[in-house]
């Protein structure tokens, strides 16, 4: 999960600081996320997940890919599992 915050912060240009103003979240705990110290609690969760717009099962690592994130991903991906099925 650690990876998925530092991520969707990183691709928005974002400092751990900025995240924190924006959410409300301290920074030193958006620190601890980040490096696997502690795990977010469900209101943490809602509110990064609310803010990247993405799934809470995506910050958890439950799935792979979140359509919210990047549905034109999503639709490449599904293009692609039907064109190797075609070749099967």
């Amino acid at each position: 999960m650690q990876n998925r915050i530092k991520d969707l912060r990183e691709d928005r240009d974002l400092r751990q600081s900025d995240l924190a103003e924006a959410t409300g979240i301290d920074q030193r705990t958006i620190s601890n996320y980040e490096t696997g110290k502690t795990n977010p609690d469900s209101d943490a969760l809602i509110k990064l997940a609310d803010f990247f717009n993405v799934s809470i099962d995506y910050l958890v690592g439950r799935i792979p890919f979140d359509n919210a994130l990047d549905s034109n991903r999503a639709k490449l991906i599904r293009k692609i599992q039907n064109d190797l099925e075609k070749l099967k």
